[in-house]
């Protein structure tokens, strides 16, 4: 589809209402009645529950209601929404505990009240008698004998062992004339976003409708878990998406707090509304990343490599959520990246913990996988003496390969590269870092005693999660078009990119598309929006609909201008003969003529609109190069990044303006995870970073001094006809990776080895004199 507005950099859509203060967070509404609910939760890591008194509470003026695990009757469990396992069903997460808490921060009861205060209030003086039991807070400890059982129905720790791989990789490595292993750990840390998670609910006794405000993500998914869980008929069930503050992998999966605060709706018969505060998110919303990984490398004397074995050990908390076991799953799947390697293998642990359960977050398992995989390069490298950057470019898989089968598989299938070339957007990035250049930088400033590194970061993302998605397009009474589409909105640009790609089809300007989405009243089915795959599948469901829509419009408008559908042209809003643009009809005028009651000819459907549901089997795999400079203050283990460069090929861009903004915050987001972000418990599996002043995020003043973003078109995926590829995660991707292989640069000629994030000042400071300590012991 070639057009005007696909690949244009226009404002986005949302911005207007965003910026002038128009929009419309949870926390603004506002309903006749409205009580505010807060959660109760436990303050231990592993308890048996002996008894919870809330009579006191119930008793405060203002509290309307107070419940515990034995009031919600006979409720199931919250299931996975993601390769669901029969084994671990009785792992899932009930909405309020029973019978023992398993983590700091588990529901075990909801104060509802008159406003947020006296719930607060009310909430403290719930009385609960827990008696502690052993705890267990790391996932390779977890899986040792005698270690104490999360969950004693299935009586031991391993939630699953997932294993995959291709061609002979212990035999390989045995054979390999240069062997590399390494332990690497990539710590537990979360996306944080600004708004934190929240819900509204309301019951229509009258009508027996139930109206729930604040679900993104995976509405029409989370109306039908409700449904199955309140044993309430689903069409009687309405999901309405507000205006969020981030989503990233945390917002939208379906939580206790969204089963409770709908229920005590119906119980009470009034609107309910909770909201977290910051404390409670960084507590009980999904944790992610926590692995540790024993891996080692394999390959000839000219650096190629010929085989990669990991063991990886992943922390799942107490829980199964949502996800499953997507997120390592997605490690083993991806951890190849863009190299050749014939010979692979991937064990994974999944261990429970006492700690709160896991979830994805931005670039699941592929950020830390792409950390691991990276810093066993660089180590490669240095043991053959040769360039990072040329150890690289020796392994990459090339555009001739593809289609390419990695050897891995993701959720049973297996990972087939559509399109790239690696080796291309390498080279795009190193020629925007000037690498030699930076390297003969790097030398001088080594020569004024200053540490600066160089860090490189390739990867492979995966995006267009299937199976499918709907769309329908139509013309409004008023010759309007509006799209109706089963994503939900996240700050992605959803609006503006849809509607690019509809104004092309229909040659309308995208100001004049309304995109409808996130209310499940409005919109019967979708799949919703996670995985980088609103532009990729829904983004072709609008193209298609919209296409059907167009045919449509220039069918009816030749039956009444009496002329050929091939002779027409649609364009300006507007329908014409070819070569006549002063005789047509206009979009409004064609609706207005097809409404229903109009005369129609035999065989026309009333109505301008039509209806798409495109279909993903295969996923696509953007890809792209990160390049980091940075400078370490040994004394301070203060970390600067000077200087940061991203190569992203995503095949096309819808608009490359968005796709950069997703780049830059995605960036941000690795940035911290890698050099200051980090969920600390003690032994005892209490959360000891629950306030921004021990969970530190970045700021302005710690992303890089200059960053440069090369948004690719180099390779459009076959798999689509929009030839697209996800473009919300590749910022995140490589930064780990990047960052670490820069900061271990940089402290190499001071004897230190970059096994683990994060890397901040402390863990530096103290690295940099256990080196030392060690050094001072050799003489």
């Amino acid at each position: 589809m070639a057009g005007r507005w696909v690949g244009a950099r226009l404002r986005r859509k949302e911005d207007q209402r965003l910026l002038t203060g128009s929009g419309r967070f949870l926390a603004d509404l506002r309903l006749p009645g409205m009580l505010s609910a807060v959660i109760v939760r436990s303050p231990h890591a592993h308890a048996r529950i002996v008894a919870i008194n809330a009579a006191r509470a119930r008793a405060e003026r203002g509290v309307a209601a107070v419940f515990i695990g034995p009031d919600l009757g006979a409720v199931g469990r919250i299931p996975m929404r993601m390769s669901p396992r029969a084994e671990v069903v009785e792992c899932l997460q009930r909405p309020l505990a029973l019978g023992r808490v398993r983590y700091v921060g588990d529901p075990v009861a909801v104060v509802v009240a008159e406003d947020r205060y006296r719930a607060e209030d009310a909430a403290e003086l719930v009385e609960m008698d827990l008696e502690p039991l052993p705890v267990v807070t790391e996932a390779r400890q977890a899986l040792e004998p005698g270690a104490p059982v999360v969950h004693e129905s299935l009586g031991r720790n391993l939630a699953e062992r997932l294993v995959m791989g291709c061609g002979e990789p212990e035999r390989a490595l045995r054979e390999a004339p240069v062997r590399v292993r390494d332990r690497f750990k990539v710590h537990r840390h979360t996306g944080v976003p600004l708004e934190t998670r929240g819900l509204l609910a309301q019951f229509e006794p009258g009508t027996s409708a139930l109206t729930v405000w604040g679900p993104t993500k995976v509405p029409h998914f989370n109306r039908g878990v409700l449904s199955d869980l309140l044993g309430w008929p689903e069409h009687l069930v309405r999901f309405v998406e507000t205006d969020v503050g981030g989503g990233f992998g945390i917002r939208g999966e379906f939580y206790p707090e969204d089963f409770l605060v709908p229920w005590a709706a119906m119980r009470l018969r009034r609107p309910v509304q909770w909201v977290e505060d910051r404390r409670e998110h960084l507590l009980a919303a999904n944790h992610s990343r926590e692995q540790l990984h024993e891996i080692e490398i394999g390959a000839d004397r000219d650096g190629r490599i010929v085989a990669l074995v990991d063991r990886i050990y992943a922390d799942m908390g107490a829980y199964i959520r949502t996800h499953g076991f997507v997120v390592p799953d997605r490690t083993a799947a991806m951890l190849p990246g863009p190299y050749r390697i014939p010979n692979y293998g991937a064990e994974v642990l999944c261990a429970f913990t006492n700690k709160t359960p896991c979830g994805t977050y931005r670039s699941p398992g592929r950020y830390e996988g792409t950390v691991v995989r990276e810093r066993i390069v660089d180590r490669l490298a240095g043991e053959l003496g040769l360039d990072p950057a040329e150890v690289r470019r020796r392994n990459f898989v090339s555009p001739a390969d593809m289609p390419y089968d990695v050897g891995a598989t993701a959720d049973y299938d297996p990972v087939v590269y559509d399109s790239g070339d690696f080796r291309g957007a390498f080279d795009a990035a190193l020629e925007a870092a000037d690498y030699e250049s930076l390297r003969n930088r790097q030398a001088e400033a080594r020569r004024e005693g200053r540490s600066v590194g160089i860090g490189i970061g390739c990867f492979v993302e995966k995006s267009g999660t299937g199976p499918w998605e709907h769309a329908r397009v139509e013309i409004d009474g008023s010759g309007r078009v509006v799209v109706f589409t089963g994503l939900a909105s996240l700050g992605q640009g959803l609006e503006t990119t849809l509607a690019q790609i509809c104004a092309d089809e229909l040659g309308v300007h995208p100001d004049d598309i309304t995109v409808v989405h996130g209310d499940t009243a409005r919109i019967p089915y979708g799949v919703g929006t996670f995985g980088s795959r609103g532009a990729v599948v829904g983004g072709n469901a609008v193209a298609q609909a919209a296409s059907a829509l167009r045919e449509r419009i220039k069918s009816f408008a030749a039956l009444r201008l009496e002329l050929s559908p091939e002779d027409l042209v649609l364009d300006a809003g507007r329908v014409h003969p070819r070569g006549v643009p002063d005789r047509g009809l206009t979009l409004r005028e064609l609706a207005r003529a097809a409404a229903p009651g109009q005369p129609l000819p035999p065989g026309l459907e009333p109505g301008l609109s039509a209806s798409a549901i495109f279909k993903a089997p295969m996923r696509v795999y953007p890809y792209g190069t990160h390049v980091a400079t940075v400078e370490v203050d040994p004394e301070t283990g203060r970390v600067t990044v000077m200087r940061y460069v991203i190569a992203y090929d995503i095949g096309r861009a819808i608009n490359p303006m968005i796709v950069e903004g997703q780049l830059a915050g995605g960036l941000a987001q690795g940035l911290g995870g890698a050099l200051l972000e980090e969920l600390v418990y003690d032994e005892g599996g209490q959360l000891l970073t629950t306030t921004f002043m021990d969970y530190l995020l970045p700021t302005a003043m710690e992303m890089p001094e200059a960053t440069v973003i090369h948004v690719l078109e180099k390779s459009p995926s076959p798999l689509n006809p929009l030839g697209i590829k996800g473009a919300g995660e590749g910022g995140c991707t490589g930064s780990g990776a990047a960052l670490a292989n820069a900061v271990a640069d940089a402290l190499a000629p001071l004897g230190v080895a970059v096994t683990g994030l994060p890397l901040t000042p402390a863990t530096i400071v103290a690295s940099i004199r256990a080196a030392a300590s060690r050094r001072e012991a050799r003489r």
